[in-house]
């Protein structure tokens, strides 16, 4: 069965295969699925930016369309950077932007838990619609560590890995992060579409 990821961010869709796909799912961006858009990402919770994604792609094609909305909540900052976690430091920013606002705020803060928050939305070709929530917890690091990941992997300290997602090897990550959590949750409610 395929699935379209409504998203142009490759990581996303790497990280959405990566999980999905020894469950016998192909999953293929919306850019390879020959659909040009963006969604403006309006909502004020994750959800709502999820359904968002899904609804507009879903509109274009007759395939089932699986879209997700994730971020970074700090605990120090009220949640920060939340539903804007991808335009903290400004459209366009880079990862480094991003991680270096995040740092300069977190500097006096003793409080370093935080938590990754992914919801991902799902709609079937006959426009049922399934939201499913994934969540970890950690804290945030002085500094960047590790090669790997994106975004804000590099300063997030994940508790059960013992180190960064950036540290952490893909299937390492995979095992307890957020979007993994939230795609399983998911798989749990669409397993029986194939049979």
């Amino acid at each position: 069965m395929k699935i379209i990821a409504a998203t142009n961010n490759a990581n996303k869709v790497r990280e959405i295969s990566e999980i999905f796909s020894p469950l016998g799912f192909e999953v293929v961006s919306q850019r390879d699925a020959g659909l040009d858009i963006d969604v403006e990402e309006t909502g004020n919770t994750f959800a709502k930016n999820a359904l968002l994604k899904a609804r507009a792609v879903s509109l274009l094609c007759d395939d089932y369309v699986l879209a997700d909305d994730s971020g970074l909540c700090v605990d120090a900052l009220g949640g920060e950077p939340g539903v804007k976690s991808a335009r903290y430091a400004g459209e366009g920013a880079s990862d480094e932007d991003k991680i270096n606002k995040l740092l300069g705020k977190m500097e006096d803060k003793t409080d370093r838990g935080a938590k990754f928050v992914t919801n991902i939305a799902f709609i079937s070709p006959d426009g049922k619609e399934l939201v499913t929530q994934g969540e970890v917890r950690g804290r945030i690091l002085k500094e960047p560590r590790g090669e790997n990941g994106f975004g804000y992997d590099p300063v997030f300290f994940s508790d059960e890995l013992g180190k960064s997602f950036a540290e952490a090897a893909p299937e390492e990550k995979n095992s307890v992060s957020h979007r993994s959590r939230a795609l399983l949750a998911l798989y749990e409610e669409i397993k029986n579409i194939n049979n």
